[in-house]
């Protein structure tokens, strides 16, 4: 299970040039935008401006591709009955004998499909918000643009810990795999083991945000007057104000947000 999105920030293309600030700026119009598409014809110019904008990132395949994954099986777990229980426009039926038990809608099909593209749209661009700058680097940007210090500390403490998940998830599967546990095969028994390790992967995680809050309050996290906690969050995440992007940053922003109030103006317009 890989949860690093920072894995490429080192390389050197036109994505990662940009300065962060107008970058998270720029690239979350365009995901605003996007989320906002309703009409099936600009569907090719999103896909379009996605591909392009990846394309200019240098990221590899294999990244957006194990990135994508679970979201993606989550996505088709929940469209997968659009085709066939929204709309009236039929466009296929399967039966036995005089009895109908499946019904292909188009209406159903096409919103899967105006779904399916903006999830695809939107999540790529945000891999190549976060992967074409390290993580921390991202919430000095945030935090630049007005986030709050809290839900920036939430925000580092979350991804810190993500990790720390992902082995014990990694622990718990080889332990149950050197006990002839095989996942693969959907019993009742199985699914109650996949239960008990869920509930085991629950309980420790609260446990231990437990003892991280319990941490961080034995070192006066929250008990610091504002001017101080200004003093001492300002410096720790270095972050540096920077009101003007320079001129490449100036450039794809401009870019960025044509793009977005283009596609926004047209979809409302028609």
């Amino acid at each position: 299970m890989k949860f690093n999105l920072d894995e490429y920030a080192h390389l050197n293309s036109p994505i990662h040039r940009w300065q962060p600030e107008s970058k998270l700026i720029g690239l979350g119009s365009l995901m605003i935008a996007f989320a906002g598409v309703e009409k099936l014809f600009l569907l090719p110019v999103v896909l379009l401006i996605t591909v392009i904008i990846y394309r200019l990132s240098h990221l590899p395949h294999s990244f957006w591709q194990s990135r994508l994954r679970y979201p993606g099986f989550f996505l088709m777990g929940v469209v997968f009955l659009l085709p066939f229980v929204s709309g009236k426009t039929v466009i296929g039926q399967w039966a036995i004998g005089q009895w109908t038990f499946l019904t292909l809608r188009q209406e159903g099909c096409l919103a899967m499909l105006l779904i399916a593209s903006r999830f695809v749209a939107i999540m790529t661009i945000c891999l190549v918000l976060f992967g074409t700058c390290s993580f921390l680097t991202t919430i000095k940007a945030m935090r630049s643009l007005g986030l709050s210090p809290i839900l920036a500390d939430m925000t580092l403490l979350s991804y810190r810990y993500i990790f720390e998940l992902g082995q014990q998830v990694q622990t718990l599967t080889i332990a149950l795999r050197l006990r002839g546990f095989k996942p693969r095969n959907l019993t009742r028994r199985n699914l109650r083991i996949f239960a008990s390790v869920m509930g085991t992967l629950l309980v420790r995680s609260y446990e231990q945000s437990e003892q991280v809050y319990n941490a961080m309050r034995l070192r006066g996290y929250g008990k610091i007057n504002h001017k101080i906690n200004q003093k001492l969050t300002h410096p720790s995440l270095g972050i540096k104000q920077k009101i003007f992007p320079d001129k490449f940053s100036a450039i794809a922003l401009s870019i960025s947000v044509i793009i977005a109030i283009s596609l926004i103006g047209t979809e409302i317009l028609l």
